[in-house]
Formats: structure tokens, sequence, C-alpha cells
């Protein structure tokens, strides 16, 4: 088989994963925010490093079989309220009420007064309604009409508004039809995906067509990948920006799910520490809860999304003190400029600035040597923005700063868990091993796994994703001839779909399902077992599965104490161990640190660590 090669892109850093068949190589490169493309070449370059691979970028792409990429972008921008501005064409006003009061925040955010009900709908009328929210603004439009005949009434605007503004002037309006995106939803759901797909849409485009190209270029054998926020992969053409959301921490959650089922735990939550959000998912039965129809941020979408919740709170968060109280985030500092540490124009105070000046972070050995860290300019930055305004020594901002951030992790983990206890926690992405041990403590937790590929962990989980496509199709009865029909039809889409990704529809799995109820209610169910008389979607479900990484095993058959690489300055001194180095059923006692070439594991007192037969950390709360 050719490479593999799995790639998420953080909103500070990218993560690269490939498995040629025997082994697994990782690597990391600085995120590029102005050019998203320049940093996935970058990766790609770093992994023809890693690989020994000669001769540029043009032999290693020409042997790869598949990328599959995922990213955080989406994410980000929706957290950090950063995207086009957006304006919205209803039918009146109780479609903007019932949009807005389903998450307020976001819809002033995205939309705020950029909104025009257009009555009786006449063209003048819708016309002069496209105007007045350019006027106002707005570089995007979503056109999102109540009622039966919603499909039709939209398909006759768009005939209209695109002879009005034509697309090939520079007078064109980009318009979204919320009929075509989302076929027989709510007109909430409609309208909710459509302003989140526009929102997102732009910066997707240019980038994701813009690598293809490059990729092209360089001989690429198959199309690019784009890992969605389903669990599945298709090709770029195939793909709404909308599926982009949550993508890298979807990735890591279908990573938690295949690890967890790998060590036996049932139930348990996993943290994604990357360097501008924090992603938690809760695990029942070894499985992360999906909603057929989710939301995000409150806001109610017409596609399925697991349950993956993000909070601003990442490496790269800023740290500041508000009426004499250090607050995580929600802004981050990202890549550019960077934590104040990484010298590239930075000034305010990070956890990655904290962690260094607590030596967790060797200035040396961070990002595998190829980023060196100043000091000097993180002890400035925790004096100006943290030690000064409390009136408090540096040691005690150190100290104050990894509560208040350990604090807040943990307070979304138990608001997530709720009362019932937890079999363990997985601590991954570049920041999480340093933090897991003291965000388990808080939250309750006595069992950590640290992946070996924690630092790359969403580009890992992504190397176990299916080619997978969904359809779908709104039925008013579930009666024989009603679903003969839909199936005839969903089929049809299902082998187009698959012909593209170079399938044919009779060699992928295929599952037929009923779809019943909205919101928390929906659920699926076989199409034999519902009662002809009801309503709801048929849908089809297809796969394609592809090779995958496989796994050591899950326990070392003796332990035996690691030996340490010397120690590290840290928090009063502590043992250096490197991660590398270590045999399974390597085990020490904290405090330590396991450094791997991109992240440190800080085992707290109280804490000792098992390499298990995979090479993963497994770090436990000792007993009396």
């Amino acid at each position: 088989m050719g490479l593999l090669v799995n790639i998420d892109n953080g909103g500070t850093l990218t993560d690269i994963c490939a498995f040629d068949g025997e082994k697994v190589v990782h690597a990391k490169t600085v995120t590029t925010p102005h050019d998203l493309t320049e940093c996935l070449m970058n990766g790609l370059q770093a992994l023809g490093d890693q690989l020994g691979q000669e001769g540029g970028l043009t032999p290693l792409i020409a042997s790869i079989d598949h990328l599959r990429y995922s990213t955080t972008q989406g994410t980000n921008a929706i957290v950090q309220r950063k995207g086009p501005r957006l304006g919205l064409l209803v039918s009146g006003a109780a479609q903007v009420e019932s949009a807005r009061s389903a998450a307020p925040d976001l819809f002033e955010a995205l939309v705020g007064d950029r909104v025009a009900t257009i009555g009786d709908i006449t063209e003048a009328q819708v016309i002069q309604a496209v105007r007045t929210l350019i006027a106002k603004g707005a570089s995007r439009l979503v056109l999102c009409l109540d009622g039966k005949e919603a499909a039709k009434v939209e398909g006759d605007l768009r005939r209209t508004l695109y002879a009005t503004f034509p697309r090939h002037l520079l007078g064109a309006v980009p318009l979204l039809f919320s009929t075509d995106l989302a076929p027989g939803a709510s007109a909430q759901r409609r309208a909710w995906s459509g302003l989140l797909n526009a929102f997102l849409h732009p910066s997707m485009e240019q980038f994701l067509h813009h690598a293809e190209d490059r990729l092209r270029q360089h001989r690429t054998r198959n199309p690019l990948l784009v890992f969605r926020n389903d669990g599945g992969s298709t090709r770029v053409s195939r793909t709404i920006a909308l599926h982009t959301y949550s993508s890298g921490p979807r990735g890591g959650a279908v990573g938690a799910a295949i690890l967890a089922s790998h060590y036996g735990f049932e139930r348990f939550a996993s943290i994604d520490i990357g360097g501008t959000t924090t992603d938690l998912a809760l695990f029942e039965d070894g499985q992360v809860a999906e909603h057929r129809f989710g939301n995000i941020e409150g806001a109610p979408i017409a596609f399925p999304l697991a349950d993956v919740p993000s909070i601003a709170a990442g490496g790269g968060s800023i740290l500041s003190v508000t009426n004499g109280i250090i607050q995580v985030g929600p802004e981050s500092m990202g890549a550019l400029p960077g934590p104040a540490c990484f010298a590239r124009g930075g000034t305010n105070a990070t956890l990655t600035d904290i962690m260094l000046l607590a030596g967790i972070l060797d200035p040396a050995s961070f990002f595998g040597g190829k980023l060196t860290l100043d000091i000097e300019r993180a002890r400035n930055a925790v004096c100006t923005h943290i030690a000064e305004p409390l009136d408090i020594d540096l040691d005690a901002a150190i100290v104050a700063a990894i509560d208040a951030y350990e604090a807040k992790i943990a307070g979304a983990i138990d608001g997530l868990a709720g009362d019932r206890g937890l079999d363990a926690m997985l601590a991954f992405g570049g920041a999480g091993p340093m933090s897991a041990c003291g965000i388990a403590e808080k939250a309750g937790v006595d069992r950590v796994l640290v992946p070996r590929f924690a630092a790359v962990f969403s580009a890992f989980g992504i190397g176990f994703s299916p080619i997978r496509h969904r359809h779908s199709c709104k039925v008013d009865s579930f009666s024989a001839d009603a679903v003969a029909k839909a199936r005839r039809s969903l089929a049809e889409q299902a082998g187009r779909a698959m012909e593209s990704e170079g399938f044919a529809l009779k060699d992928c799995q295929t599952d037929w399902q009923a779809v019943l109820g909205d919101g928390d209610q929906a659920h699926s169910q076989p199409l034999a077992d519902v009662s002809p008389d009801a309503s709801g979607f048929v849908e089809l479900n297809v796969v394609r599965d592809m090779p995958s990484i496989g796994l050591g095993p899950a326990f070392a058959d003796q332990q035996h104490d690691a030996a340490s690489a010397g120690m590290r300055e840290a928090m009063g001194g502590m043992p250096l161990y490197r991660l590398e180095e270590l045999d399974a059923g390597a085990r020490a006692t904290g405090p330590c640190l396991v450094e791997e070439q991109f992240f440190t594991a800080w085992i707290r007192p109280g804490w000792r660590f098992t390499v298990t037969g995979n090479h993963d950390l497994l770090i436990e709360r000792k007993g009396d």
C-alpha cells in the first residue's frame, strides 16, 4: 500500500500523522493563518523529513494513496466570531424571533440588524430588501422562507435575484438558498444551517480548492479528502463548509473511542487541548453521543453532529486579570503573533508562557527543538498581566494561573459528566498532557490515558475514518410507495456520490434507516419498524472502509522501573523521562515529567505512570 496521510489544522499548530502499512510517523508545523495552504505544504515537508524522503515534495505527494484533512478553523472562527457579516431574508417577524431566540449571542454576532422580512414576496420587494441588507454591510445573504411552498418560492426568487445581480459581474451578491442546503428541514434549522454555512464558506472554499491545486501540481494520485464532523471523509467537491465545523475535534473523538475500546473504558471523558480551544467529549459505552439534528452554541442545524463542545481555553489563550480574578480566554494569541515566548510580537500572557516559567516546558526541546522559546519575554508578560495586577510575586502568579486554567477545564468536565463517575480521562492535544493530572484531580478522576501520539491525536484519529456519505429524503408518510420512491431517489444520489469518490455503490456498506422526531427527540430506527402513518426522513448511510493504523497490546506483560533521562529544574526539580526511550512496562512515580518530541506530560505528586504495550501513558492516582 502507499502512504496514508492525515492532517489536522489547528489555530496554532498543524499536525500530521502518516501510516505506511508498518509504522506510524508524525510531525507538526506552525499554522499560517494568512494562508493555510502554506502550513499544509510545510507539514508535508516536515513529514518528508521524518521519512527521510529525498527529492522534494513531488515524490512524497506522488507516493500518497489518500490524504485526509481536518480543521479546527471553523470551530475557532465561530468561538471567536471571526467571519463575514451576514444578512438574512425571511418570510416574517416570527421567523426572525425563532432564529434569534435559539442562540441570541450568536445571532447578534453573525447577523445583528441585517435582517429583512419580505412578506407577500413581490420581486421588487425582494430586490429592495437585498439592497438594504448590502447597504447595512452584509457581504453574504441567506434566504430562508417558511411554508409548504418554500422550496418552489425560493427557486423562483433564485432566478429573479441572479437576473438582477448576475454572478459574473462585480456587483454579484453571494446568496445561499436554505432549501438547497437542507431540503425538508424545519425553517429554523434551515435558517441556522444556512447562516453558519455562509459564515464558514468563504475561507473554507478558498483554502480547500487552493490546497487541491497545489497538491495536483505535485502529482497527487487521488483528490484531497476532507474529514467531516460526522466521522467520515469525502472529497472537497462533495463537502459543505458546515461539515468542517468541529471536524478536528471529531477526529480526536474517533481516536478516543478506538483507544478506549482497546483498554476497556466504557464511561470516560476526553479533553483535547490545543492552542485556542479545549474540546470535550463524554463517552457512554465507549461511544460519543451524536445528535441526528445537532446544534452549535444553541443554534439548531439540519445535520448530524457529535456532542464535542469547545471552550475557549488553550495553550495560547490570553490570561488576564479582571476584578482580582484570573480570566482564561476567550481570546487566543494563535500562531501569529503567538504566546509572548514565541518572540513574534505577542505580549500577552498565555498558559505556554506560564508552563515555560514553571520549568515544565524546556526552551531547548520545545516543538522538537525547532521553535526556541524566550523566557525573558514570557516573564515580562506574566509579570505585567498577572503578577502586578494581583500584587503577588512571579512564583505565586504561576501557581495561580495554572490553578485557574485547570479549574476552568475541570468545571466543564463536571458539567458534561454530571454526578456519575468516570472510568478514565483521555488527555491529548499539544497542551493536554502537561495539565492532565491537575485537571483530573479537580474533576475527581483517578485514571488518565495520554496516547503516544497525543500531540497529533486528532490526525491519528482521522486515520480510522472511512469514506462516508449520508443521504436523506423527507417523506410525509412511510407508506410502501413513499418509501420505495425515496429509496430509488437516494440510491441514485448515493451511486453518483460514491462514483465521484472512485468506488461503486455495490462495493460499499449501506444502511437504510427512518429518522423520526426533531431536536433531542430525533432518533433512527429500521424502516420496517415504522408505522406507515408516521412522517420523517428516509436515510441512507454509505460507507467504504479504508486501511487503518494497527495497535499494539493494551498492557505490557511485565513492569519495571523506568530509566530517567536526567533532572529538570521544574517546580522544585523533578526527574525527566523520554517516552521514545522507555520500553513497554516502564513505570515511575510522580512528581516527574515524561517528554515526547511534541508534548510534555506532567505527572503530579500522588500519581504514577506506566507505559502500555501500545506505548501510551497510563497515569493513575496512587492508593493510600
